[in-house]
């Protein structure tokens, strides 16, 4: 019988590796799985490289894993923002890696990683300092800028429903890069706010196939960071 619901955080975090990529769901703080992140913290992984929407917010989840020197590289548009405070630290500090990518450019890049695609040309960046040493190409009279795959280690998601064999749904905007991420790793794991019996979700609402899903824990809907 496949099951892929586990009966608590520290078990769907095992066995994350020192040195992994993990894709980070959310955008700023929808859609973000803030209890799988307090449990990366606890599991103890190093050295890691995320790739998410932004560089997290004040001294709590990503910006707590950043300020425990737990974070080697970060991959995201908005490494800035309201309440960037530890990010903004470590880079003038020297001790933390900036790679910037504009927003669909990311999406894109993990899609192609989820679909196959090894590599995909966009005007995106064309003419920038985000082009510099990329190749480029004139495509339809328009110049182009070649960008590769990102794919990861392991993705970090949070879905609104879910059911045994890992099929999720997603509530409104909490969508984002949950569900594009969920497809580009080689581990998903999807905190859910609701686990539901087999068969008891709309297949036409279904928008990650629990093919691309290895575990799922419950978080029930309002439980809070502690």
């Amino acid at each position: 019988m496949i099951d892929k619901i586990v009966r608590g955080i520290a078990e769907a975090m095992a066995g994350i590796a020192d040195g992994s990529t993990i894709l980070l769901g959310g955008f700023g703080a929808v859609g973000q799985p803030d209890q799988l992140i307090d449990g990366l913290i606890e599991q103890g992984a190093r050295d890691l490289t995320i790739v998410a929407n932004n560089a997290g917010t004040g001294r709590t989840g990503l910006a707590r894993l950043m300020e425990l020197g737990r974070v080697r590289r970060i991959i995201c548009s908005f490494p800035r923002s309201v309440g960037s405070v530890v990010f903004e630290e470590l880079y003038r500090a020297g001790r933390i890696e900036l790679e910037i990518v504009p927003q669909g450019t990311l999406a894109e890049r993990m899609r192609a990683a989820g679909a196959g695609i090894g590599a995909f040309f966009t005007p995106t960046a064309y003419g920038t300092l985000l082009a510099r040493g990329k190749e480029t190409r004139e495509i339809g009279g328009r110049p182009q800028v070649l960008e590769y795959a990102l794919g990861g280690d392991v993705a970090l998601i949070e879905a609104w429903q879910a059911d045994r064999w890992g099929n999720l749904t997603y509530r409104k905007s909490g969508r984002n890069f949950n569900a594009v991420m969920a497809t580009a790793a080689t581990l998903t794991i999807a905190q859910t706010h609701h686990v539901v019996d087999l068969g008891a979700l709309d297949p036409e609402a279904i928008v990650t196939p629990g093919i691309y899903v290895d575990r799922v824990v419950l978080v029930p809907y309002g439980e809070r960071r502690a």
